[in-house]
């Protein structure tokens, strides 16, 4: 019996009872599944576990994102072995959860009331609402368990006027949840967290709201904390084309474990609303390159209009100039990007920003010369400062039986 389409409450007897999951075998994660003909309701989709590449990357963008990268404390011998048991363990967990069922059958409320139970219990209500979950690989943890790693894994270079926080950057593992709902999201996280105590410690985490980038032509394009419509040229799912060339990693390019999978870079950039509320709508748009009302390209009255990079009124120094595919080379990226407000900074001002995700087919090649132009000459980079930064190698999606990180583990 499948849990697709089923929603956590309507679970807790049947997940008792000892139900089996049953992994939908779509690629890439894309499709959503329901228990009916019509489309589901807003918040009761789900998303396939399981496919040829992993959900949540090429998947229409959800609204709301909690992510979480983590070291692994486990050493010497029983490494290897504890970080197999672990990703089994967090597979079980993460194929129910983003079916709408919790972390472990009955684990809510169903087992020994005199044992901690084995799910948390805050999602016990609410539907899967298409949640998804990511997993990506340190080059440190490759380093820990002396696995060479890919050329596309070094370390990203030293960036101008980069201000990173080493407690905000790195990391040996990540995950990335993305949910239509904050609670399922965090929910998740939480559960998969705390699976890992004895072989892993939260290194940083960061919430999201108001998904700064389209993932698919049927999604509209959303602003980010600037008030300006963000990542309208990216890629689409539906140009499958396009994501071999700049997302997929093909079989002749690194290891076998990374064939078919793609790398994450994560950046949290902080952005200075409150000086940015003080400049003219002016100077926002020729910072930006294109109109705060329409999105469109400055001179132009269509938000996809291309982009004239002949035309005098796109300054040189303009984001979408320094940021254009023709400005580097063809280097595209998928992005996935997020809005944040974690608080105040303590001095009268809201820690707010952007949590960039973007997936590519190797970052050496097309992030690390895109943020190179833009922290050299964007004059945007005034009003922002890049807090933390990571770089992940995400393996391909899963076939039925395997877990995560297995074709790297047992190679």
């Amino acid at each position: 019996m499948s849990l697709r389409g089923f929603s956590r409450r309507r679970l807790l007897g049947a997940a008792g009872a000892g139900t089996a999951l049953v992994g939908a075998g779509v690629a890439g994660g894309y499709l959503v599944g329901s228990s009916g003909a019509e489309d589901p309701a807003p918040g009761q989709a789900t998303v396939p576990f399981r496919g040829v590449h992993q959900a949540g990357i090429v998947t229409p963008a959800q609204d709301r994102l909690h992510f979480v990268a983590l070291d692994v404390t486990a050493t010497g011998p029983i490494l290897r072995p504890a970080v197999v048991a672990l990703l089994k363990r967090w597979t079980s967990a993460a194929e129910r959860m983003t079916a709408g069922a919790e972390a472990a059958p009955g684990g809510a409320v169903n087992r020994n009331p005199e044992a901690p139970p084995l799910d948390t219990g805050e999602a016990l209500d609410l539907p899967a609402a298409s949640l998804t979950l990511t997993f990506g690989i340190g080059g440190s943890l490759l380093d820990k368990l002396g696995i060479p790693r890919p050329r596309a894994l070094a370390d990203l270079p030293p960036f101008q006027r980069d201000q990173l926080d080493p407690a905000l950057s790195g990391g040996d593992l990540c995950i990335q949840a993305c949910a239509d709902d904050p609670q399922v999201a965090v929910h998740a996280v939480r559960n998969l967290v705390r699976s890992g105590f004895g072989t892993t410690a939260v290194r940083w985490s960061q919430l999201g709201f108001g998904r700064t980038s389209s993932t698919s032509t049927a999604q509209q394009t959303h602003r980010n904390l600037f008030g300006f419509k963000d990542g309208t040229n990216n890629l689409k799912a539906e140009d499958t084309a396009a994501l071999d060339q700049h997302v997929w990693v093909p079989g002749s390019e690194g290891p076998p474990w990374m064939a078919g999978g793609t790398y994450l870079v994560a950046r949290r950039i902080r952005m200075h609303v409150e000086t940015w509320d003080r400049t003219s709508l002016t100077e926002q748009e020729s910072l930006t390159g294109r109109t705060k009302g329409t999105g469109a390209p400055i001179g132009a009255a269509d938000e996809f209009a291309p982009i004239d990079l002949t035309a005098p009124l796109i300054a040189d120094d303009a984001h979408i100039r320094l940021a254009s595919a023709s400005a580097l080379g063809g280097v595209r990226i998928l992005r996935r990007g997020y809005n944040f407000v974690d608080g105040s900074d303590g001095a009268g001002h809201l820690n707010a920003g952007l949590f960039f995700l973007a997936f590519m087919r190797d970052p050496q090649r097309q992030f690390v010369p895109m943020q190179s132009a833009l922290a050299r000459y964007d004059r945007m980079m005034e009003y922002i400062e890049h807090t933390g930064s990571a770089v992940f190698a995400c393996p391909p999606g899963l076939g039925e039986g395997a877990y995560w990180g297995q074709s790297l583990l047992e190679a």
